[in-house]
């Protein structure tokens, strides 16, 4: 394995933001260092276009594994560090070539300092001679090579990479307000979650319990679904809210195919008053269009109805499979598989409406005193903190 001196961590998408660059980098810069304070021997450092994270090789490993999962990476590569002296630049290029053997190479040379003697062109010319010159059956492929020798020309010092690791992308976590994710036990909620945090939108999650329709289990679930998304952040609040009275005068009251849909208006009402507490601008589901009966867009429309804040659907054009695969790579689907039972699959009727009337929903309401109920479901909503469980559980890189 090869010993890096640090990581050079690339911004990406954040050179778009304008104005909000330096409060970007700066979100990032303080993202990465929650992230790895509690590892030894760790420095980070920041410039206009990059952060330099310093390691050594006991734990480069680890930090590799923990920068695959904060938002607002573009990518990063291990480095080796050298002064900007042409002879320095060509000995650690040859030592860092020569740890394993390739058939193929190209040099990629970028001069920022432009200052330098010698032209980008130039630089990879002279550094490629000296390859060939210094290892045995190795050969030029500009097209095709084994591996790619990066050499980045900077005022002061240089760096020296074999590779540019993709990161989650997005923008970095807090830099685009709040939102309160209706987090159920199922795969999608979660992916939904996480497609906002990569976007720089803090979350807060809400769930519904409804014991003794629900189990303990099925609460268990979901604050192990929390966890998982606080990988991507340092933590989550999760609200939970005691469903089970209004769930069941809903049940005795909507005796037909549209108690779905009147449960569902009553949970937006519900989490629109816990996002208002907590200074969240947007509610966000996981639904799908067209999943299932509550999810076209008549019965999006009847629901959406019942609340003014605005509602996101990050997977609504997303396929069912799409969606599992997300849930595969963040580390969520084999927790949502489990078979414990949460409110939204309790109580459904056999033939649930798909194509609801606002004035039928709108009535059947009128017929029974919901609102106490409703207010005691906000009252009593209990709050907890959900600290990040594991490092480095990303599976796979997005």
């Amino acid at each position: 394995m090869v010993a890096y001196d640090l990581i050079l961590i690339k911004y990406g998408e954040l050179y778009t933001k304008g104005d909000n660059k330096k409060f970007f980098i700066n979100t990032l810069f303080n993202n990465i260092s929650k992230n790895l304070k509690d590892i030894e021997n760790i420095k980070i450092e920041k410039t206009h276009d990059r952060i330099y994270v310093y390691i050594n090789e006991k734990n480069q490993n680890e930090v590799i594994s923990r920068l695959k999962m904060i938002p607002g990476i573009f990518a990063f590569s291990p480095a080796k560090k050298v002064d900007t002296d042409l002879y320095d630049i060509k000995k650690e290029a040859l030592l860092l070539l020569s740890q394993k053997v390739y058939k193929t190479f190209k040099v990629e040379t970028k001069r920022s300092w432009k200052k330098f003697e010698k032209k980008s062109t130039e630089i990879s010319r002279e550094i490629g001679g000296h390859i060939l010159k210094n290892i045995k059956n190795i050969k030029v492929d500009v097209h095709s090579p084994d591996i790619t020798l990066f050499i980045e020309i900077r005022e002061k010092y240089s760096y020296i990479y074999l590779e540019s690791i993709p990161g989650l992308g997005g923008y970095p976590y807090g830099v685009g307000g709040k939102a309160l994710l209706m987090l159920s036990g199922g795969i999608d909620s979660p992916v939904a979650g996480f497609l906002m945090m990569k976007r720089g939108i803090i979350v807060e999650a809400i769930h519904f319990e409804s014991p003794p329709h629900t189990s303990e289990r099925a609460l268990e679930k979901v604050i192990r679904l929390s966890k998982s998304l606080a990988n991507f952040a340092e933590e989550i609040k999760l609200h939970i809210v005691p469903f089970t009275k209004l769930q069941e005068a809903l049940y005795k009251n909507v005796k037909n195919e549209y108690l779905m849909i009147i449960m569902r208006r009553m949970m937006y009402r519900i989490s629109e008053e816990i996002a208002k507490k907590n200074d969240c601008l947007i509610l966000v589901n996981g639904e799908s269009i067209g999943q299932v009966a509550s999810q076209t867009l008549e019965s999006i429309n009847v629901i959406n109805s019942a609340v003014k804040i605005p509602v996101v659907r990050p997977l609504a054009t997303m396929d069912k499979l799409e969606i599992i695969n997300l849930a595969k790579k963040i580390g969520t689907y084999e927790i949502s598989i489990e078979p414990y039972e949460d409110c939204c699959t309790i109580f459904v009727p056999p033939h649930p409406v798909t194509r609801p009337k606002l004035e039928k929903a709108s009535a059947l309401e009128s017929k029974f005193s919901w609102e106490e109920l409703l207010l005691e479901c906000v009252n009593n909503t209990k709050t907890i903190i959900i600290k990040k469980e594991n490092k480095g559980q990303f599976k796979v890189l997005l």
